[in-house]
């Protein structure tokens, strides 16, 4: 059984030196909400809006719940441990090696194909205001820029990071503001008002399958709160930064997504979501307010370069994570003098190109299909966090975190069974229905690899990895 006896982590945290701590409390959270709000809900939503109608408020309710409980079990972890590879290293100590490998792999081509899925956005939220403009111009501009901001420095990234979230959190506010006005002033003649609750089927106009379905894209939506646990290595005061984001960022995300799909629903029917724009820009359209609709296309435009930017981060930090483990070459663990895996980051890029591809052969179910493979690597990682928690609770033997996860083991258990619920239902929905065919052959795939290849070699591919730590 692994125990946490002194110095046996702290093997892991060596082996990830070099990275800078160059980022505040107040980036950590804009970071985690910046992951968080971006593509799932400016355009997802959509897409749940239809499979669940009014009943998507529930949905998105079920994923804030296990939002809340993962990121209560993950900042626990993190406050005793805080390294970037975050989860993927509690998961190789506590549980085991292959546990670490897979986790890692698994939440990194995750992220990888996430970037595409947000790239597939920025040319649907383009072709508002140019119309006859191919998508792929827009892919290749965009992502051209935000690499060359990942390749300068830490602090640039979050400083970067922080003016895009700070934009879409003002565009959240004054759109609940505006919904709210809009709702509260409108005519029974309008068609605006809760009565569209009800008037298009009823609440659940899809029943509760509806509903269930819905939380998939839900959970999608919720996706990148984790980044602040891999952020932790590069936080000036990890301890305070973590605990401080956690309890910022989630009270931020249930308001925000909860608030702002209730108002959505009543200013514009259910039955009118769908992908083909974002349904916050139908809202604002239906407002009659001058402008409006161009000006929120311009904000979700900057939550996709926003979530984007943070994918392409913690992608690269997860590569050299797995550099500096011996599971990936060594040239992935080495940093430039400002304290950058250039190497990490340029291979973390291949789901640009995935999604340019994607998009031009595919242009109209481009977003539908990257999200439905990107999906699973994501909720099989947070599958793993609530076993790596447990696991965490039972072995760990250092002095008691700042940070205490509550209802322990209970709430663990239950995230971990709302995890894999929602997994197995993909396999019985036509739109996700590659999400677990693609994900289980994936790790099919990875454990014959660790088995066959990666199992001897991680010591001395670690000591190598360590040994060229600048580039």
């Amino acid at each position: 059984m692994v125990t946490d006896k002194k110095g046996a982590f702290d093997t892991i945290v060596e082996r990830e030196r070099g990275l800078r701590r160059g980022l505040s409390s107040a980036q950590m959270t804009m970071i985690a909400i910046g992951g968080a709000v971006g593509t799932g809900l400016f355009l997802g939503s959509g897409f749940a809006i239809g499979f669940a109608g009014p009943g998507v408020l529930v949905s998105y309710a079920i994923g804030a719940l296990i939002a809340l409980l993962l990121m209560g079990a993950l900042a626990e972890m993190t406050v005793a441990h805080p390294t970037s590879g975050s989860f993927g290293a509690y998961a190789e100590h506590y549980i085991g090696p292959l546990a670490g490998f897979v986790v890692r792999y698994a939440y990194w081509s995750a992220y990888v194909l996430a970037v595409g899925t947000e790239v597939a956005a920025i040319a649907v939220y383009m072709k508002f205001w140019f119309p006859h403009v191919p998508g792929l111009y827009w892919i290749v501009g965009f992502s051209s820029a935000l690499i060359v901001v990942n390749a300068m420095s830490v602090r640039a990234y979050g400083t970067i990071e922080y003016l895009f979230s700070s934009l879409k959190i003002a565009a959240i506010v004054a759109f609940i503001l505006l919904g709210a006005w809009v709702v509260w002033h409108a005519s029974p003649e309008s068609g605006v008002g809760f009565a569209n609750y009800t008037s298009h089927g009823g609440l659940l106009p899809k029943g509760w399958w509806g509903v269930w379905v819905a939380t998939i894209v839900a959970l999608f939506s919720y996706l990148g709160v984790e980044t602040i646990a891999i952020a932790a290595a590069e936080a000036r005061d990890p301890q305070r930064a973590v605990t401080r984001a956690f309890r910022a960022t989630m009270l931020r995300l249930v308001l925000f997504y909860l608030l702002t799909l209730a108002l959505m629903l009543a200013i514009v029917p259910w039955t009118e979501a769908g992908a083909n724009e974002s349904p916050f820009v139908k809202v604002m359209a239906a407002t009659g307010v001058p402008y409006a609709a161009g000006a929120i296309n311009f904000v979700v435009l900057v939550a996709a370069l926003s979530a984007m930017n943070s994918q392409l981060y913690i992608t690269t930090r997860m590569m050299f994570s797995l550099s500096r483990a011996g599971y990936a070459p060594a040239v992935f663990g080495r940093l430039t003098r400002n304290g950058v895996p250039t190497a990490a980051l340029s291979l973390s890029t291949i789901g640009i190109a995935v999604s340019a591809v994607v998009n031009a052969i595919w242009p109209q179910t481009a977003f539908t299909l990257m999200m439905s493979i990107a999906m699973f690597g994501a909720m099989f990682t947070w599958l793993m966090i609530f076993v790596t928690h447990l696991f965490f609770r039972a072995r760990y033997t250092g002095p008691a975190p700042a940070f205490r996860m509550w209802g322990h083991p209970f709430a663990s258990v239950l995230g971990a069974l709302l995890m894999g619920g929602i997994l197995v239902t993909t396999a019985f929905t036509r739109e996700f229905k590659m999400t677990l065919a693609y994900g289980l052959a994936f790790l099919v795939a990875l454990v014959l690899a660790y088995l066959g290849w990666y199992r001897r070699r991680p010591a001395a591919a670690a000591g190598e990895a360590a040994s060229g730590r600048s580039a």
